[in-house]
């Protein structure tokens, strides 16, 4: 189904372009807008993990510069029958951990080093038990895709208003109401497609997380630590359009980022590991 939803993604991201395309200059436009589209596509199936990793300033790590990190990653990727992802290290004091790839024989888990520093090992083995569902679900190529479209449309729209109000296509006034419309909507739209992925997979990954590292309650000691930090201390670098893509929100600081949370509640994600610690709740 994630396969499904990456074409679906790529379809409409690319009708998306080929309107504002045609909205900003007409045939020329469209057939402009057609071949970005392409290309963009193309980079956000092979490149779009490299993309992130770079915008997060991660640093693939050795098993002899963090050997511990890499013995949990390496024994939880064996008991979750997966390859053994790359692993990566962001020097940011914010906790945080994200999975990256396009498929499990090219995945990459990268953590925080303020993660590193305020969990325990069985709550660090909950939270890669996490990363390594996503990478097991193949959640990682759509939620990496979907971040990296949604910073470009939100870009075009941002570049498009100027161009509208600076120049470009004739339109009478019924025209430019439609376009200023579409400009104002496509970011909007792109929300809410990332909203849509992101939300019902953490409780999937939850649940895995879990199963794989056997330690449900570590995994909820964990996201109610993670929740009190990025809340006070939210991540400085992080952008709007690939914050779905961590454990737990890291704009959680700022009120916008509340309205639309790319995450469900950490309640209830703890509840539901509770539960499941109980026996109370299979999954």
């Amino acid at each position: 189904m994630n396969w499904v939803k990456t074409f679906v993604l790529m379809g409409a991201m690319m009708i998306l372009f080929l309107l504002v395309g045609d909205l900003l200059a007409g045939e020329k436009g469209m057939i402009f807008a057609f071949g970005f589209s392409l290309i963009m596509n193309f980079g956000s199936y092979w490149f779009s993990d490299k993309i992130v990793l770079t915008m997060y300033r991660a640093r693939e790590v050795s098993r002899e510069e963090y050997p511990e990190l890499y013995a949990v990653v390496e024994r939880l990727a064996h008991k979750a029958n997966l390859p053994m992802p790359k692993v990566y290290v962001m020097n940011n004091p914010t906790p945080n951990a994200f999975a990256t790839g396009r498929n499990p024989s090219h995945a990459a888990v990268a953590v925080t080093t303020g993660i590193l520093e305020i969990l325990n090992q069985d709550e660090l083995e909950g939270v890669l038990g996490h990363e390594l569902t996503h990478v097991k679900h193949r959640d990682i190529l759509i939620g990496t895709i979907a971040a990296t479209l949604v910073g470009t449309i939100t870009f075009i729209a941002r570049m498009a208003g100027w161009a509208m109000m600076f120049g470009g296509r004739d339109e009478d006034d019924g025209d430019a109401i439609v376009s200023l419309i579409l400009l104002i909507l496509s970011p909007i739209i792109a929300l809410l497609i990332q909203l849509a992925i992101s939300r019902s997979r953490e409780f999937l990954a939850d649940a895995g997380g879990a199963a794989i590292s056997g330690k449900p309650l570590a995994l909820a000691s964990a996201l109610e630590k993670l929740e009190y930090a990025n809340d006070r201390v939210p991540m400085r670098n992080a952008g709007a359009s690939s914050a779905h893509m961590f454990i737990v929100n890291p704009l959680k600081g700022k009120s916008f980022s509340k309205l639309f949370s790319t995450h469900p509640s950490t309640e209830e994600r703890i509840r539901r590991l509770q539960e499941m610690a109980a026996g109370r709740r299979a999954y």
